[in-house]
Parts: structure tokens; C-alpha cells; sequence
């Protein structure tokens, strides 16, 4: 693991302790900003669309998040038609997809309907705030655990981090009332999303460097999931 992303680990370990403690210490905020829910709701279905995007459509991303290679290299699901990526996969009506892609994607469509509900339509959800928090901080840390995980396991992992994320930010949002907290927790969540691909990044390379069969690929292996 290199120390950039150690590093990326770290903070994000260090942004879903901090969540916690400002859930525990549910100490309302005295701004007021008649319209930090739609402002934050806003921003997070941004985060969301572009995710979805970026899942979809990885070789459009500006970033390099997709395995690069030479002559005509055969991807499925975003990753080398190679049976050391066949975890990485699922199939569906016929169809060759990544599992974690799939699952981000499913995430963000969920947590699309309940950002509509909560920062939009005002949905009240309580005293729900922080238990919401508590089971978002865990979703997180599970999606950070994918890795381990194959098919079917590895989508519902990524669409759990997702939720988790929106579980983080509406329960805060409900605890706290600060828009200052809120943009918060929208940073450690574009934190997290680096911290997942960059560690999916790192698997990736590490299966291409102990493979040991003749392959088209070069240069530095990375996928968006």
C-alpha cells in the first residue's frame, strides 16, 4: 500500500470517527439558513449523478479509471475478460456487469429517492437521526470491505456505502442543523468515494502484478471499481 493511500485510508477513518462524535453530542446548531436542506441536497445529487455517470461510463471520466491496454483487449464489466477479475463480475440476463459499479450505481438511485423525501419534501425523520448515523458509519465501513467479497456480495457491499453516506449526512443534517456541519460531511463523503476507488485501484494492480499469464495490458492497471 503506498503512503497516498494510507494516507486516504487514515482520513477516512479518521472523517467516520468524527461523525460519530458530532452525533453524540447532538448539539443543535444556532445558524439559521432557511435553505440548507435544499442547498445540501443539491450538492449530494450532484455527487450522486456524477457517480452514476462515472460508474456507467467510466472511460468518459477525466481521470484515467479504466484499464488501459494495447491492440484489441477484451473488457467485460470494466475489467479484462481474465479469470483472475471474475469476482470482480455478475451476470445478468446475459449480460457481463461489475458487480461494485452495479452496486454504486443502485446506491445512488436509492439515495437519490431519499434525498428527494428528506431535503426536499421535508420528510421528518426524528429521533431515527442518530441511529441512522450509526448504521451509516457501519454501511461505510462495510463497503470499505468489499474487496474481500465477490458478485453478488460485492454489489449489495458498494450499494450499502452509498447508503451509508446519505444515512451519515441526512442523520447529521437531523442531529446538528448546520449547513457549516453539513458541507463537512459532504467533503468526507467525496473523501471516501477517493478512498474507495483508490483502493480499488491498488487491488487491481495487485492482481495484474501476481498474474502470471501472457496479457495485453500495460502500463498502470486502474478501474473505476
Amino acid at each position: 500500500m503506498s503512503k497516498s493511500l494510507l494516507f486516504y485510508v487514515l482520513i477516512s477513518a479518521f472523517g467516520l470517527f468524527t461523525t460519530l462524535m458530532l452525533a453524540l453530542n447532538m448539539t443543535t446548531s444556532l445558524e439559521e439558513f432557511p435553505w440548507r436542506k435544499p442547498v445540501v441536497g443539491s450538492i449530494f445529487t450532484l455527487i450522486c449523478l456524477f457517480g452514476i455517470a462515472a460508474a456507467i461510463m467510466p472511460k468518459k471520466c477525466p481521470a484515467p479509471t479504466h484499464f488501459k491496454g494495447k491492440g484489441q483487449t477484451r473488457i467485460k464489466g470494466h475489467h479484462p475478460d481474465c479469470k483472475a477479475f471474475a469476482r470482480h463480475l455478475i451476470h445478468v440476463n446475459g449480460r457481463v456487469l461489475c458487480a461494485a459499479c452495479s452496486g454504486l450505481v443502485l446506491g445512488a438511485v436509492i439515495a437519490l429517492s431519499g434525498t428527494l423525501l428528506y431535503f426536499f419534501a421535508n420528510l421528518e425523520i426524528g429521533w431515527i437521526g442518530f441511529p441512522l448515523v450509526l448504521a451509516g458509519v457501519a454501511s461505510v465501513v462495510f463497503g470499505f470491505s468489499e474487496l474481500r467479497f465477490r458478485g453478488t456480495v460485492r454489489l449489495l457491499l458498494n450499494t450499502l456505502f452509498v447508503l451509508g453516506a446519505f444515512s451519515i449526512l441526512a442523520g447529521i443534517d437531523t442531529l446538528v442543523q448546520s449547513l457549516s456541519i453539513d458541507l463537512f460531511v459532504l467533503v468526507l463523503i467525496l473523501f471516501w468515494l477517493a478512498t474507495r476507488i483508490l483502493l480499488s485501484q491498488w487491488d487491481h494492480s495487485i492482481i495484474c502484478r501476481g498474474c502470471r499469464l501472457s496479457c495485453p495490458i500495460e502500463g498502470v492497471l486502474v478501474s473505476s471499481a
